[in-house]
């Protein structure tokens, strides 16, 4: 049996890096705030994200992407969904934990989603990960065909810093620069793929929340520092009680932290198995920087959020 029919891949990571930089040694191509997903194409489409759970049924406008590909391989890319020309994180997050079958096909309508591929893992029945970045691109190019659902991530090579200001101009991420020849290696993070982003971003524990005046709603954020949960502050903007509702959890006696600053007095405690995405401006502090609530993610477990 071989990595197509096992499936269970994890992807290769990204490292991050702070400043974005020219090289005539590195690709850089424009970082999608969307879903890292593998797609399985053969006769059928089968779409996982990091943890493995099949994200087809979330998505049921690619399931003919398949057709778009020449033979059997393995993608590697971005699940993503446009609102206003920009990719939303939150769209696709909320159309992955979707579950009604008529909810799903009315956003599926709204806002259809796309998968963009900028890697290819397998291919003519054998694995490719040994292959230089740039021989895997060739690939790539030459197996699939793109359409309104599926399509080949763009790269520029050595002008990294332009790419990045042109992405800040544009209000999206960021870039990701890759060396010409890395290899592809499952599940993990090395210096050859780096992110340089326009803010920074933190994956953290909801472990409880504050109601404030006018409506408003702080989460009390977490993440582990070895086997120890430790408190990370709190995120305002861009929360809503309604985000929360639409997830699991429950509430709890005490704090889940060992401390806990002041301030934090009428927090709702809830268990910590919720994770966000917190978005802030990049500082040298232990702390958030003007942070922004992004979405909550079921591809990381709690025990991924760590402390940096």
């Amino acid at each position: 049996m071989d990595v197509f029919d096992q499936k269970g891949i994890k992807p290769m990571l990204i490292a991050e890096q702070q400043e974005a930089f020219d090289s005539p040694d590195w690709i850089y191509e424009i970082k999608l705030d969307g879903i890292r997903c593998i797609a399985y194409l053969d006769e059928v489409t089968d779409l996982r994200n990091k943890r493995d759970k099949k994200l087809l049924p979330c998505v049921p406008e690619l399931k003919n992407i398949y057709k778009q590909v020449k033979e059997k391989c393995i993608l590697d890319g971005e699940l993503f969904v446009l609102k206003n020309g920009i990719t939303d994180f939150y769209e696709i997050q909320r159309r992955a934990l979707m579950t009604d079958p008529f909810k799903i096909e009315l956003a599926a309508s709204k806002y259809p989603a796309c998968f963009v591929a900028y890697d290819i893992i397998y291919a003519s029945n054998k694995e490719l990960i040994d292959l230089p970045l740039l021989e895997r691109k060739k690939y790539l190019q030459n197996i699939v065909n793109e359409n309104a659902r599926i399509s080949i991530s763009r790269y520029i090579e050595e002008n990294g810093i332009a790419l990045f200001d042109a992405t800040k101009a544009q209000n999206l991420e960021g870039i990701v620069a890759k060396k010409k020849d890395s290899k592809y290696y499952f599940g993990k993070r090395t210096k050859n793929w780096i992110k340089c982003k326009v803010m920074a971003t933190d994956d953290c524990i909801i472990c409880g929340y504050i109601r404030k005046a006018n409506n408003m709603t702080s989460l009390v954020l977490g993440q582990y520092d070895g086997d120890k949960l430790v408190y990370k502050g709190h995120v305002t903007l861009g929360v809503s009680l309604r985000v929360l509702s639409e997830h699991r959890y429950n509430t709890m006696s005490k704090s889940p932290f060992e401390f806990v600053p002041p301030g934090n007095e009428d927090a709702v405690w809830i268990e910590p198995k919720l994770v966000c995405i917190v978005e802030s401006m990049p500082t040298d502090k232990d702390s958030f920087r003007q942070p922004v609530f992004k979405g909550i993610r079921d591809d990381k477990t709690p025990l991924e959020c760590v402390t940096k």
